[in-house]
């Protein structure tokens, strides 16, 4: 009874609503747009308002901009016509949506996690592919060619909620990346089962056929891998244009898009794998990368969601029972199978419930690339004048795309949101825990700029090196000699620390600015340091030989005297994104200062950011406890440990330093517990045997107040007794744990 009721209801809705579409067709026909401009100026309107309507609803917006595709579309009101803008725009949001998804992975983790990856991506291909396939012959009477196809569809999937994980800062999350790696394995064989599929309707279908695919594909990824990284670098150390730089990024990706697409591969594959190979030399914090995003997120991506539902014909439903059937047997069986692999991997990995949400949530949308593939079966006859591909299989797979983006959405929206408050609530706990030991207090990076060229570097280092996650701000200072030539010194400080500024602030990082006079250069810094509250100073290390010939310039030396906080120098010869290895030099009984784990977890920062490896040089006592705070605090850093028996060794360290590499020397003042005779050697070691090297120098925070501070001998040195005393207890109690 309650079927044939069901029934009735279906035919009295086709018999209202199909007589009624000439009417609306005609209705619309007075507002349908063809002019480029006024169709640019409503997708900027859908743009727009869908967020601002959706964030009402409490809907993500991507739902909104695929329905309001639906709406205006030419199966919807027929406002705007799908023409070849959507085409193109669309092509290169998919390309961005796969492009930033490999340029935000952590490629450390993915090393260590490989198996987790492949596991994963055979899950998710295999099992939506064996149902769909199963019930296409078993349930819809398909061939078995088209089932096969209908399950290669629903094998692949589209990433389109990758933008919600942006928004949330997810993007290193492990469900995260292992959805995203998984992604591409499961489209990459839904990719190679579709050629092959495809030949079998041709005469090339042996292993000719096979054999010059691999080879393509070899050739294709040995190419990327040998000559990107290559070109990346030498053209990054040439041009710092910022414009440059993103045109030269966007060519690689599309290049490689175009390259993938000619060896039988869709294009999203090579601006995925252009991602991967481009990962390391665009840091998350640097300005290429929030300008790659912001495109990206503005235009490219949102015109992509309003064409895919510019697609879906919701009125293929008015067809019967038997398109209702399609549709849900599709969608049910497809989505199905991604729910049990990414339930059953969250399982065998043992995470998290909502990491369980999240593999299932980014893994079970399909757009572009099952339309993509649906249109190539429609290319294939079976017979003469019959298709492979049926157009009730083909509205069913277009009506499928938008319940699959809608059930992707909303799952990853929900997904997000609990792995961000459990983050925040161990991320709290573990601040408890750890208490004041240098890593975890609050910073404020002070960056003393003068030269026009060396001052982008500094606060790009700042920046790679300051905690994002605490939204702490930098403070840039300019110290102008108080002499005659003041007025002028100080109009060009403001115009250095207004460009530094716009720098900063495309990296969505808060930076404070000042211009000082001083008749003193160093007391200015340290009276700016104590006004402004800073944690550490950042600052370059002299250029121009005319200034002075003594190797730390004219007031650094006073600076690092009459300061007890932490003070970095450095000197680059060439850009920080083209490096590829740390040497860090570590004094013996460094562990015992209290700056040991600021300076380190500084570094750590500056290497995870750059995704380059760090190696240390030093006694065993401070390579354990450097090994121990990078395995707990910064797990994704690849760390290398090397014995040095004494610092006399440090000029042997020179042959091992190459162009790319980077020099770390950590330091000590006069009286601490890590300095040592050797150290007053150093500006000439360094002048000898490292010349023309990226160079970095490091006075780590000492105990007591600053050296022009009054206090008597008697005082200070029981001052410095008790706070070697109880930092010796403190790690004590930290070796027994």
């Amino acid at each position: 009874m309650e079927v044939l009721t069901f029934r009735v209801k279906r035919r009295s809705f086709a018999k209202v609503f199909v007589p009624l579409l000439p009417e609306m067709t005609l209705l619309t026909s007075y507002i349908h747009i063809t002019d480029p401009t006024l169709i640019f100026f409503v997708v900027l309107l859908i743009i727009l308002f869908a967020p601002i309507i959706m964030s009402k609803l409490r809907i993500p917006h991507i739902i909104g901009m695929v329905l309001a595709g639906v709406l205006v579309g030419q199966h919807g009101l027929n406002i705007l016509e799908r023409d070849e803008s959507f085409e193109l725009f669309g092509r290169v949001g998919l390309f961005y949506i796969m492009f930033l998804a490999g340029l935000e992975m952590d490629m450390e983790s993915v090393k260590k996690n490989s198996r987790q990856f492949v596991i994963f991506g055979l899950l998710t291909c295999l099992v939506p592919l064996s149902l769909t396939y199963v019930m296409s012959m078993a349930v819809l009477g398909y061939s078995g060619k088209a089932s096969f196809l209908l399950g290669c569809i629903m094998a692949s999937n589209t990433l389109i909620a990758y933008p919600i994980v942006g928004r949330y800062g997810l993007q290193r999350n492990s469900s995260v990346m292992l959805s995203v790696g998984s992604s591409m394995i499961s489209l990459f064989l839904a990719l190679v089962m579709l050629a092959g599929l495809a030949a079998t309707f041709s005469e090339d279908s042996g292993w000719l056929f096979w054999g010059l695919f691999v080879v393509k594909l070899a050739a294709f990824i040995a190419g990327s891998v040998l000559l990107i990284p290559r070109l990346t670098r030498y053209f990054l150390r040439r041009y710092s244009d910022s414009v440059m730089q993103y045109i030269f990024v966007m060519s690689v990706m599309f290049l490689s898009a175009a390259l993938s697409a000619a060896i039988g591969l869709e294009g999203i594959f090579g601006a995925f794998f252009s991602g991967l190979i481009l990962n390391r030399y665009i840091p998350k914090v640097s300005p290429l990368m929030n300008r790659i995003e912001f495109i990206g997120n503005a235009i490219f991506i949102p015109y992509f969601l309003i064409g895919v539902g510019m697609l879906i014909d919701l009125s293929t439903l008015a067809e019967g029972p038997r398109m209702w059937w399609i549709v849900l047997l599709i969608a049910f069986f497809g989505t199905f199978g991604k729910a049990v692999a990414a339930y059953l991997s969250s399982l065998l990995f043992r995470l998290s419930k909502a990491d369980g949400h999240m593999m299932f949530g980014l893994t079970s949308a399909h757009a572009a690339g099952a339309i993509a593939m649906v249109m190539v079966g429609m290319r294939l006859e079976v017979e003469p004048g019959v298709m492979l591909v049926d157009n009730q299989m083909l509205n069913g797979v277009i009506i499928m795309i938008l319940v699959t983006c809608i059930v992707s959405t909303l799952m990853t929206q929900k997904a997000a949101i609990q792995i961000s408050i459990g983050s925040v609530v161990r991320r709290d706990g573990a601040s408890e825990a750890r208490g004041s030991d240098g890593s975890a207090d609050g910073e404020k990076i002070l960056v003393c700029v003068k030269y026009p060229e060396i001052a982008p570097q500094l606060v790009y280092l700042a920046t790679l090196m300051h905690d994002h996650k605490q939204n702490g701000e930098l403070v840039a200072l300019n110290v102008v000699y108080d002499d005659q030539n003041s007025t002028q010194a100080r109009q060009e400080g403001l115009q250095l620390l207004e460009k530094l500024q716009r720098q900063a602030a495309a990296s969505e990082v808060r930076m404070q600015t000042q211009v000082r006079l001083a008749s003193n250069i160093a007391n200015g810094i340290k009276h700016a340091f104590r006004e402004t509250g800073c944690s550490e100073v950042v600052m370059g290390m002299h250029v121009h030989t005319n200034v002075t010939q003594k190797f730390w310039g004219e007031f650094i030396q006073s600076l690092y005297n009459g300061l007890n906080r932490q003070i970095i120098l450095t000197r680059f010869e060439q850009p920080m994104s083209t490096l590829r290895l740390i040497q860090v030099a570590v004094p013996s009984r460094a562990e015992f200062e209290p700056g040991f784990h600021r300076w380190l977890e500084r570094l750590c920062r500056f290497a995870e950011q750059l995704d380059c490896r760090i190696r240390f040089h030093g006694r065993d006592e401070s390579l354990e406890l450097i090994r121990h705070f990078i395995e707990h605090e910064h797990p994704s850093v690849r760390g290398e440990y090397k014995y040095m028996a004494h610092w006399n060794e440090l000029p042997q360290l020179a042959s091992g330093i190459e162009k790319d590499h980077l020099f770390v020397v950590v330091t000590a003042r006069k009286g601490t517990i890590s300095y040592k005779n050797a150290l007053d050697r150093l500006p000439d070691e360094l002048t000898k045997y490292f010349s023309g090297t990226n160079l970095m120098i490091v006075f780590p925070d000492q105990y007591g107040d600053q050296k022009e501070d009054t206090m008597s001998f008697t005082e200070a040195q029981h001052h410095e007794e008790n706070s070697v005393y109880d930092l010796l207890l403190s790690w004590i109690h930290h070796r027994k744990n």
